[in-house]
């Protein structure tokens, strides 16, 4: 499937987070440690924000990420104080950039991990379900970007867990009217430029690895020694499909069917359960 990481705090290259950790993102795409592939190389894509933009920037590529000068190029040259990161092994869907993540729509990313399952099946079914003006903005042919435009449908704008939740529902309940036992796996990350909104669930009970980064005041206790500690704030987080390194104490599996919230002040996590009706 796919590996994913999301960034919030203190303005950093995104260079400092996409290839320099010993196990970063550009490392699993050859050498995924829990991902269903160990390569991931149908594509990448990273999405950022800056103070002087509405919009985030994105930026695809359907080549493996561990190759590209263009990615390295401007992660070395970017910094943000929040950015979307994902590579792509496709679950059937081709191989173009319209299918890379992180989706955009106005200023809300987003950008998934798993799959829904028999999606051919399912597809037509789910599509008339997004609201026709949101419609022609959809360019790709992933249930990845089709769930993003589900929430829309849902109200993500005033409401993201719910949103989510509702769209959850619709899929399982698509799935099951035909047959289809455990329709939905996903680990979801979507953010509106302001706060991160973060899910694990999977109809099985099952769901891919997510992992969250404990409070930087605690790692600077125990590891005084890190520079990376020094230079960002407590607010700083990250939230991962699989741990970035080694460090001791660094990481947070994030629990069955829980969602988090990263956002100014304190974060959250709570249950998260689709929603029927």
């Amino acid at each position: 499937m796919c590996r994913w990481l999301a960034y919030s705090g203190t303005p950093v290259l995104i260079d400092e987070v996409l290839y320099r950790p010993t196990h970063s993102l550009i490392d699993q795409s050859l050498h995924s440690r829990m991902g269903v592939e160990t390569t991931n190389g149908d594509g990448f894509g990273v999405g950022w924000y800056t103070d002087h933009a509405h919009t985030p920037a994105v930026f695809h590529d359907t080549g493996p990420a561990w190759s590209d000068r263009n990615l390295h190029e401007i992660a070395s040259h970017v910094s943000s104080p929040l950015f979307f990161a994902h590579i792509r092994a496709s679950t059937g869907t081709p191989v173009q950039q319209t299918n890379c993540h992180p989706f955009r729509h106005r200023h809300w990313m987003w950008m998934h991990n798993g799959a829904i399952a028999d999606f051919a099946v399912l597809r037509r079914d789910l599509t008339l379900a997004v609201d026709p003006v949101l419609f022609p903005s959809i360019e790709g042919t992933t249930d990845s970007e089709l769930m993003f435009y589900l929430a829309l449908t849902y109200g993500l704008d005033v409401d993201p867990p719910g949103a989510v939740a509702r769209m959850a529902g619709l899929v399982e309940h698509v799935g099951h009217t035909h047959g289809v036992a455990q329709p939905l796996q996903m680990t979801v990350a979507v953010t509106d430029g302001e706060r991160v909104w973060a899910f694990r669930y999977s109809s099985a009970g099952a769901s891919r690895s997510l992992f969250y980064s404990s409070r930087v005041s605690d790692l600077r206790a125990l590891h005084p020694d890190v520079s990376f500690l020094k230079d960002v704030s407590d607010e700083t987080r990250l939230i991962v499909s699989e741990p970035l390194g080694d460090l001791p104490g660094a990481w947070n599996e994030v629990p069955e069917s829980t969602y988090g919230i990263v956002q100014p002040g304190q974060d959250v996590l709570r249950t998260f359960q689709p929603q029927y009706g």
